[in-house]
C-alpha cells in the first residue's frame, strides 16, 4: 500500500464506524415510564316504587302496601311502618285517610315514592232530639206506672210488665232521668202512708235497676196520700192511688 493510500484508507474506515454508531442510536425506541391513568364508575341512583291494594277502605279495614327498589341499601316507610327490606309488602290499618311515603337511600343518593289510602268514615248517627215538648209527650205516652195491693210494696206481675216497657223507653233515651213518686190511698195515717209510699218508690227503682237502668238515673220521693189521682172513696179509685208514678227529672 502506498503512502498516499494509507491516509485515505483511515479516513474511509472512520466514516464507516461513525455511520454504524449513528444507525444504532437512531434505531432505539424511547422508553415511556409510569402507568396509564385509571377511571372509577359513579354509583347508580336508587329507584323505588310504592303501591297499595286497595287504595280505598272502610274504617277498621286493612290495605296492603307493596314496594320494590334498586341500588338502595336502606328503605323506610312513613308513617308508622319504619325500616323495611328492599322489596316486600305489609298490611296497614289506618284510622283516617293517610299518604304513605317510602324513602330509598344508597351510595348514589336517595329516591322516594308515595301512595294515598282513603278511609271512609261510618255515617254519623243523628243527634238525639232536643225538642223538649216532643220528648215530654213521648215520656207521658211510653212510661207506665206500677200499681200495688193494699198495704203492700211488692212488685206485682202486671207491674213487672209495665216497668219492662218503661225500662225500654229509658234505654232508648239515655239522656232522660226520672223521679219515682210513691203514692197511697186515703186510708191510714199520714205518717204510715208516707213510709209506705217510700217503700213503693224504692221497690220500683230497684226493679228498674235490675232491668239495666242506671241507679243514678232514678231518684225517689214519697207523697203518701197527699196527692191522690182519684178523689172518690171506693176500691176502683183507691187502686189508682196505690202506685209508683214516673215523672221526668228537671
Amino acid at each position: 500500500m502506498t503512502e498516499v493510500a494509507r491516509p485515505l484508507y483511515r479516513v474511509c474506515l472512520m466514516v464507516v464506524v461513525a455511520a454504524a454508531v449513528l444507525t444504532a442510536g437512531c434505531s432505539k425506541k424511547p422508553v415511556i415510564s409510569g402507568s396509564p391513568p385509571s377511571s372509577t364508575a359513579a354509583p347508580s341512583t336508587p329507584t323505588v316504587t310504592l303501591t297499595a291494594d286497595p287504595t280505598s277502605i272502610n274504617k277498621g279495614d286493612s290495605s296492603t302496601l307493596h314496594w320494590s327498589s334498586t341500588n338502595a341499601t336502606q328503605l323506610t316507610i312513613a308513617p308508622d311502618v319504619g325500616a323495611v327490606a328492599p322489596e316486600g309488602s305489609t298490611k296497614v290499618t289506618p284510622s283516617d285517610s293517610v299518604t304513605y311515603t317510602v324513602t330509598a337511600s344508597g351510595p348514589g343518593g336517595s329516591a322516594d315514592s308515595t301512595v294515598r289510602i282513603t278511609v271512609a268514615q261510618p255515617p254519623t248517627e243523628p243527634a238525639p232530639s232536643t225538642d223538649t215538648s216532643s220528648l215530654e209527650q213521648m215520656f207521658l205516652k211510653e212510661m207506665q206506672d206500677a200499681y200495688f195491693d193494699l198495704d203492700k210494696a211488692d212488685i206485682r206481675s202486671d207491674a213487672r210488665a209495665a216497668l219492662g216497657k218503661s225500662a225500654d223507653f229509658l234505654r232508648n233515651h239515655p239522656q232522660i232521668k226520672v223521679v219515682v213518686e210513691g203514692h197511697c190511698d186515703e186510708r191510714g195515717s199520714t205518717e204510715y202512708n208516707l213510709a209506705l209510699g217510700d217503700r213503693r218508690a224504692a221497690a220500683v227503682k230497684q226493679y228498674m235497676v235490675s232491668l239495666g237502668i242506671g241507679a243514678d238515673r232514678v231518684s225517689t220521693v214519697s207523697y203518701g196520700k197527699e196527692k191522690p189521682f182519684c178523689m172518690e172513696s171506693n176500691e176502683s179509685c183507691w187502686q189508682q192511688n196505690r202506685r209508683g208514678h214516673f215523672v221526668m227529672a228537671k
